[in-house]
């Protein structure tokens, strides 16, 4: 059995001002506060002997490869990201940022912002723009009718209303 990994597809590298902020807020406080956190319980249960047995060094120990692990991730995305704080020149198709009101065949409307996928939340109506429906909105103007295949069936949704609020805020 081989060890290989195929590489896994990266998402694409555009983020919101606020999920820039967000992943930035996550990195210092595992940087700063639980790394530290986590080291010094490390160091008291590798003080207490044989390590082996200790359960709290094997955990503390494990946490810690989670923590750096996470760090890596985190400084290597950010590295590469695009952060995009102003609208697009053309506001009345989708693009990057955009609040998009559609409405499926049942007349049912929702509204989804389409962000980098570092920060979709679907709860919060964030959807990644490499989703499946982040994908099929993107460039599409208001009464586009497009068509999206789910594990339940394809399903057609209208595109009813676009706009972009100040990306830099959020508002």
């Amino acid at each position: 059995m081989s060890r290989y990994r195929p590489p896994t597809v990266r998402g694409s590298k555009f983020i919101t001002p606020q999920g820039a902020r967000t992943l930035r807020e996550e990195l210092d406080f595992l940087w700063r506060e639980k790394r530290p956190e986590v080291t010094r319980a490390v160091s008291e249960a590798a003080a207490q002997g044989d390590r082996s047995e200790n359960a709290e060094y094997i955990y503390g120990k494990k946490q810690l490869r989670e923590i750096d692990q996470r760090v890596r991730f985190l400084r290597q995305r950010l590295d590469g990201m695009v952060v995009v704080d102003k609208p697009p020149s053309d506001p009345l198709r989708v693009y990057f940022g955009a609040w998009v009101s559609v409405e499926d065949d049942a007349g049912e409307a929702t509204d989804y912002r389409i962000v980098g996928p570092d920060e979709f939340d679907l709860p919060k109506g964030l959807i990644s723009m490499d989703s499946p429906l982040g994908k099929a909105l993107m460039r599409k103007a208001v009464d586009a009718e497009l068509s999206i295949e789910l594990p339940t069936g394809k399903k057609t949704f209208t595109v009813v209303a676009i706009r972009y609020e100040d990306v830099a805020t959020g508002d």
